[in-house]
């Protein structure tokens, strides 16, 4: 007999309320205030986002999950800021055994894991906004997710830049966090990139395993749909339709009048 799963909605009120007691937990003393109320504005903002369009656009259980877990991680790194988050000192008191010092870092790296998780954990869910929004098919629905994490961490970095420079001082610090690392925004890129492309493989692996005419359905995506070109042709046929459009009713008057 097969198990009966919760349904979508309740699924997603219920990491809805368990997110909120973890807002609310870590945001009663965060470590700095100011910071923290700069990581959350995204936050707010994705989180009405979901609330305002899962009547019309509601995601599966799986993509649910992906976007809680970054969330749930996002929180802990504004609570303490991204550059002083303790993670070396609770692999130390649970191993005995200081990961940074294993690994031979000299910074605080969970920043980079928020940023390769960033590309990990939202890749699918929104594969599945591309497929089911776009209705993209094949390569293209692999391909749109990994783009789009790569044009919106360089987006990120640039917010982060201009926030920096906007509140400078130790709050803008904060909330760079590059930690004395000039190629900090390159290398998060970077991450973010990885792990976007880690999961849409691990996608089209599952996918390949499972679906008869994937590879039928990833030759048809890059085949061409329209053989007649665009630019100055597709201006220039707009044009015609425009003027055609525009004389069609002068010329029922001339017929009416006559």
């Amino acid at each position: 007999m097969a198990r009966r799963l919760i349904s979508h909605r309740r699924y997603l009120a219920l990491l809805g309320l368990l997110f909120i007691a973890l807002w609310v937990a870590l945001g009663l003393e965060p470590r700095y205030r100011e910071d923290w109320l700069l990581e959350n504005v995204l936050v707010a903002l994705f989180v009405v986002g979901i609330a305002a369009s899962h009547r019309k656009l509601l995601l599966s259980r799986i993509s649910y999950t992906l976007i809680f877990l970054f969330l749930c991680m996002h929180q802990v790194g504004a609570h303490y800021t991204y550059s002083e988050v303790p993670y070396d000192a609770w692999i130390e008191a649970l191993t005995g055994r200081s990961l940074n010092q294993a690994m031979g870092w000299e910074r605080n790296h969970f920043d980079r894991l928020a940023h390769f998780l960033y590309g990990l954990l939202l890749a699918y869910p929104l594969r599945e906004f591309f497929l089911r929004v776009a209705d993209v098919k094949g390569f293209w629905g692999y391909f749109l997710p990994l783009e789009f994490t790569i044009a919106t961490s360089a987006i990120y970095e640039l917010l982060e830049w201009g926030a920096a420079l906007s509140f400078g001082g130790e709050l803008g610090a904060a909330y760079l966090g590059t930690q004395g690392d000039i190629w900090d925004a390159q290398r998060d890129m970077a991450l973010a990139s990885l792990g976007a492309l880690i999961a849409m493989l691990a996608t089209a692996a599952l996918n390949a395993y499972l679906q008869h005419d994937f590879a039928r359905e990833l030759q048809q995506s890059l085949r061409v749909k329209a053989r007649t070109p665009l630019g100055e042709d597709e201006i220039e046929r707009l044009r015609r339709t425009k003027r055609l459009r525009e004389d069609r009713p002068a010329f029922r008057l001339r017929l009416g009048g006559e």
